[in-house]
């Protein structure tokens, strides 16, 4: 009688958070991350998060990997590998123990919106598809068949419903789908959804959608109360709360170009 396999090996396509490394001045890269989790401080803990090095490739200069990990490591981040920079910063970071990740096209990368009432400043932060790199045929590596994405769906996604409140610490992942939350969401409590996030009652955490780069996804919030708002990357968080026009009031938030726009629903 043949033994079932203990474990099996297969690709996958995940959505992770990017860290846009822009200067290899590790003095200023963590005292400007600090300044960024202090205004988040639980947003990133034990999240995974990939070094994208596209913007230091062409310096001479390395990056102690070691102490940015460890920098990291000390404010709950979880620091899984990198993707592009050079050939030294690749093999610095395997030194330092890092994975590396296969060099993809981001579709929408990292911008800084237009700085007016209803914009957002870009972090340094962005939710980007990490595409799985292609595998030989090995005995018990199964490698699934691969399809191109659209930037528009051929048919319309599926919606997850939850009709009960969303928790403090708690996230929720509509994967490939949209969102609708019937409840209270707390603050401290995070929804993440591919496509577009409706909450029907008083949204006090964080809402995060467009998480694989959907430009064209929106927040529909009944009672506008959030902590941080995203759509496809970009992201505010609202430390001294909301424009008072939309606090606690119905709202939708999307994107117009370079800016996050959050327009009063009246009805």
């Amino acid at each position: 009688m043949r033994e079932e396999p203990v474990f099996k090996i297969k690709t996958g396509s995940l959505s992770v958070l990017q860290l846009h490394i822009l200067t290899t001045n590790l003095s200023d890269l963590k005292r400007e991350l600090s300044v960024r989790l202090a205004q988040t401080p639980d947003f990133f803990v034990s999240t995974p998060i990939v070094l994208e090095l596209s913007g230091i490739a062409e310096l001479e200069q390395g990056l102690d990997f070691v102490n940015l990990v460890a920098f990291m490591q000390s404010h709950g981040m979880c620091a899984a590998g990198i993707v592009g920079g050079s050939v030294g910063q690749r093999e610095d970071a395997i030194q330092a123990g890092l994975g590396i990740f296969p060099d993809v096209v981001v579709r929408n990368p990292m911008r800084r919106a237009t700085d007016d009432p209803f914009s957002v400043t870009g972090a340094y932060v962005a939710v980007a598809p990490v595409a799985a790199p292609l595998q030989p045929e090995l005995p018990g590596f199964e490698t699934p068949a691969v399809s191109q994405v659209s930037s528009v769906s051929a048919k319309p996604m599926p919606t997850m419903v939850i009709d009960k409140p969303v928790r403090t610490g708690q996230r929720i992942y509509a994967e490939g789908a949209n969102l609708v939350v019937l409840a209270i969401v707390n603050a401290g409590a995070e929804l993440i959804a591919d496509g577009d996030i409706h909450v029907y009652a008083p949204m006090r955490g964080k809402a995060i959608a467009g998480a694989q780069g959907n430009e064209a996804a929106r927040i529909f919030v009944n009672s506008m109360e959030p902590e941080l708002l995203s759509i496809a990357g970009c992201f505010k968080v609202f430390e001294d709360g909301v424009p008072e026009n939309v606090s606690a009031k119905p709202a939708c938030v999307h994107l117009d170009g370079s800016r996050l726009v959050i327009q009063p629903l009246n009805y």
